[in-house]
């Protein structure tokens, strides 16, 4: 039997219900949604002129997408960092949002105070933690959600509540438009795709399995654009921390004015390197144009090219579209690399270790 389609084996690898988690996308964002619709805001949080999102892994990754798939939208600057400093702009004009999915990330709290100084109007999101507290005990505007749809409690797994409530607050805000029906069909979107990259599709039929049987042994160099670099740069953090595995994304068409030469050297590449590619019709013309010509050079190169075409009707859910394929394919991956995707062993070695210097 395929690997990817031995259920028994995949669940011994996935005690911690990451492939769960994966499934429950769609629930975590229409929660996060619906219950954002209590959420009070002060009047004065429509009174600004640019955005600053503050999370780090996957607390940050929902500022990413949602910036990319709504750009041609928000009127307002929205800087995401990752950061214990924060920009010299942030002012009483500036919305900052605090992003921890834990509550209790150390670089974005440790601005709180900073930012309440100048005049920031803050608002955070969390499940619990420190921040989680402050926002129950009305300290801090925000919303704490309880990731019930989340049960292997990592938050890249968890990553529709975060999204789901960047997405409502920006909306509640005016910074955006997006009307029930439009969450409503791209949920429905959401949910059409998981069907096809499910752990229940067999490896001929699934897209997402074929894709990690063809990039196992290799760094995948994941290719996108406009609306999708977020997404981009979500599939690169989850095939990290699931799959255990180097990978690293650029964008089109900026890559079209300097990546093409570092394709030659090392001679390793060739061996080494896939390259994914991530079309969608939604994309300027133009753009379109550059992906046949970049693949021709990456081809010519001798180096693997993949590619994965959107077909979702909109923006929004092709971003979605994107997201399912990419966190079924990370977790598939981790099953072919034989690991657990849940644990992440060096980032938990990493912060051990970092305490010793508290």
């Amino acid at each position: 039997m395929n690997t990817l389609d031995n259920l028994q084996k995949i669940k011994k690898l996935d005690p911690q219900k990451v492939l769960e988690s994966i499934g429950f996308g769609g629930q975590q964002i229409n929660q996060a949604w619906g219950e954002f619709k209590k959420i009070k805001i002060p009047a004065s949080y429509r009174q600004i002129n640019k955005v600053v999102i503050n999370g780090m892994g996957g607390s940050g990754l929902p500022g990413h997408m949602l910036r990319s798939v709504f750009f041609d939208q928000i009127k307002v600057p929205v800087g995401v960092i990752n950061s214990y400093q924060l920009p010299a702009s942030l002012d009483k004009n500036t919305l900052y949002v605090i992003s921890s999915y834990s509550g209790t990330t150390e670089e974005p709290l440790s601005t709180l105070i900073q930012a309440k100084k100048r005049g920031a109007k803050v608002f955070g999101i969390a499940s619990g933690g420190t921040l989680g507290g402050w926002i129950k005990q009305k300290k801090l505007p925000g919303y704490v959600f309880d990731p019930v749809y989340n049960p292997s409690s990592q938050p890249r797994m968890g990553l529709g509540y975060s999204f789901g409530a960047h997405l409502a607050l920006f909306n509640k805000l005016g910074l955006i438009k997006v009307k029930p029906e439009q969450i409503k069909q791209s949920l429905k979107t959401l949910a059409s795709f998981d069907k096809k990259f499910n752990v229940t599709i067999g490896q001929k039929s699934n897209s997402a399995k074929k894709f990690a049987q063809d990039l196992q042994d290799r760094i995948p160099i994941i290719i996108a654009s406009e609306f999708l670099a977020g997404n981009a740069h979500i599939f690169t953090n989850q095939i990290n921390e699931n799959a255990k595995t180097f990978a690293s994304y650029f964008l089109i068409p900026e890559l079209n004015h300097h990546l093409l030469e570092g394709l030659t050297f090392p001679k390793a590449n060739r061996n080494n390197l896939c390259f994914v590619f991530f079309e969608s019709n939604l994309y300027h013309p133009k753009t379109q144009i550059r992906y046949r010509v970049t693949k021709q050079v990456v081809a010519k190169n001798k180096i693997k090219v993949l590619t994965y075409r959107l077909t979702a009707k909109d923006q929004l859910s092709q971003a979605l579209e994107m997201l399912v394929f990419g966190s079924y394919t990370s977790f598939y991956l981790a099953v072919l690399n034989n690991i657990n995707p849940s644990k992440i062993p060096w980032v938990d070695y990493f912060k051990y270790q970092l305490k010793k210097y508290n």
